[in-house]
């Protein structure tokens, strides 16, 4: 439990304001360091071999102005790729690309360390009118929290062989609620009502813990 903590423990969380070509967007952002080469940590968010292994399967034309599908998340096009340090994609939710089911883009930036590490950086922004009053930015948030982890085990070499069952352990569960809580925490610091703070955790971890009767530990 100790070493699931210490990577929730190793993001840094913001929830700011952006735009994408839809409109004004919020956004999550997520920081942290990863023990690996930038070549390395590019490789694996790039890769199809490698995508499967700590977020889903990708399939596209996976090259700058091609379109992608990740199963069962969402598809767009690659908007901006300058290896091995920027990549920006759009990011489609539902089947249809003009119909509005949620309209984002997704950026990561990589910066090489001193010390043979890599400076990890995702903005999530996101137009969302339906589901941010209810679960505010917790319902992106959770998911990529998730996802790190998973990245951070990958890179140290330790993946997860069934992402889905993992997060239904105990340790998976505590882990979701722990984010949920830090998630609301980066909402207060951008201005959020505490109300509906606590509200928008309380469904975020009812979300993704259907069975959680947990709060979230919202200051």
């Amino acid at each position: 439990m100790k070493d699931v903590l210490d990577e929730l423990a190793a993001v840094h969380r913001v929830m700011g304001k952006g735009s994408v070509p839809a409109g004004e967007a919020y956004t999550v952002e997520l920081r942290r360091q990863y023990d690996a080469e930038i070549e390395d940590v590019w490789d694996a968010i790039t890769s199809a071999e490698r995508l499967p292994r700590w977020l889903k399967p990708v399939t596209g034309d996976l090259r700058l102005g091609g379109k992608y599908e990740l199963e069962g998340m969402g598809h767009g096009e690659i908007l901006r790729c300058e290896p091995p340090r920027l990549l920006k994609v759009s990011w489609l939710y539902g089947p249809d690309a003009d119909a509005w089911e949620g309209t984002s883009e997704v950026e990561v930036r990589l910066t090489p360390g001193p010390t043979g590490d890599t400076e990890f950086e995702l903005i999530h922004a996101v137009v969302d009118p339906h589901y941010f009053p209810t679960y505010g930015p917790g319902a992106g948030g959770v998911g990529w929290d998730l996802g790190l982890l998973a990245l951070a085990r990958l890179l140290a070499g330790a993946e997860i062989e069934n992402m889905a069952e993992d997060d239904k352990s105990p340790e998976g569960r505590e882990f979701i609620r722990r984010s949920a809580a830090a998630w609301g925490e980066a909402h207060l610091a951008a201005g959020g009502d505490p109300e509906q703070v606590t509200a928008a955790v309380e469904a975020t971890t009812k979300y993704y813990v259907p069975d959680s009767t947990d709060r979230g530990d919202v200051p």
